[in-house]
């Protein structure tokens, strides 16, 4: 089921992205040199985002800390990102911090994109997908979307939810 093109129109058709991931193993590859090794959820929301008609306008990768976390997003928003996109951080060990620091950013969290997101997740993985914490809301007139680190939880909340939606979705952040 789809949104009536009446509450699409005049909704803006591209937008700028920023991706981050978040994982302290991969950041510290990267600093040793071994430049996004291993970051397939990265490359898979920038080929999604671009295939998508969208630009990306700034990725990180970022670890675990909630200090980083907070500069990449500032970052992501000093880039002129319309949308963000993060992934991983949003489990349930000492270390998933993500939600914690997001959730404090936000003006504003569409509730409905982590229910519909585990809904998703439910039919393709079962009960395991209540391990998963992701998030999405509005900070300062942009989007953001917090996404477990897997790969196919990337894909699935990319060209499942946020990408048919994204033009929604900012035109009502831009009100």
């Amino acid at each position: 089921m789809t949104v009536p093109a009446k509450h699409k129109k005049g909704a803006q058709k591209h937008y700028k992205c920023a991706i981050l991931t978040i994982s302290t193993s991969k950041y510290w590859n990267r600093e040793k040199g071994e430049a996004d090794i291993g970051d397939l959820s990265g490359g898979i929301a920038q080929k999604l985002v671009r295939e998508s008609g969208h630009e990306v306008v700034y990725y990180d990768v970022l670890p675990d800390e909630e200090d980083k976390i907070h500069e990449g997003i500032s970052k992501a928003l000093s880039a002129d990102a319309d949308f963000i996109i993060t992934s991983g951080g949003t489990g349930l060990t000492k270390n998933d911090v993500t939600i914690e620091v997001v959730s404090k950013l936000l003006n504003k969290e569409m509730q409905g994109f982590g229910e519909l997101f585990r809904l998703k997740s439910y039919e393709e993985i079962g009960t395991a997908s209540v391990l998963s914490r992701a998030i999405a809301g509005v900070i300062n007139h942009r989007a953001i979307f917090c996404l477990p680190g897997s790969p196919a939880a990337v894909q699935l909340a990319l060209q499942e939810i946020i990408m048919p939606e994204i033009a929604h979705i900012m035109k009502h952040v831009r009100e």
